[in-house]
């Protein structure tokens, strides 16, 4: 934990760290029972929306780095839960779609996700966890 005299950006950034790390571990927990991992399950998330996703947007939406991304999409091509399209508009460019495999995955990982969610809620309350999300929002619009 850091020290009370740690300046706030640095205390914040440890706490939001650690909240992330836990979040994440809980969620990974849940979502083993299906052998997916979290960047996975987030990547799925994104490509539901069925519009198609360059590597460097879904590399934004998710926050992976373009060669950790990279070796996921290429296991994901491998186990067929997503495809690649050459951009219509961009030959230069590829777009990254869910399969129907992926979108049934997807499907089961949601309503894992949905139940971590849950039980977030249950041991914080829907007033303390919306007034959390909407401080980190600030946050977030504000570091903009």
């Amino acid at each position: 934990m850091a020290k009370p005299n740690t300046p706030i950006t640095e205390h914040l950034a440890y706490l939001l760290a650690q909240a992330n790390r836990e979040i994440n571990r809980q969620l990974e927990l849940r979502l083993s029972k299906e052998g997916v991992p979290v960047e996975q399950w987030r990547i799925l998330k994104v490509l539901s929306d069925g519009d198609g996703h360059s590597m460097g947007e879904l590399a934004d939406a998710v926050l992976l780095n373009h060669p950790t991304l990279t070796k996921m999409i290429d296991r994901m091509v491998s186990d067929t839960l997503v495809y690649r399209v050459q951009d219509p508009n961009d030959r230069r460019k590829v777009l990254m779609f869910i399969s129907d495999r992926g979108k049934v995955l997807s499907k089961k990982l949601n309503s894992l996700a949905v139940d971590q969610e849950e039980h977030i809620l249950e041991s914080y309350g829907d007033k303390s966890t919306s007034e959390l999300k909407r401080l980190l929002e600030s946050l977030i619009d504000s570091s903009n």
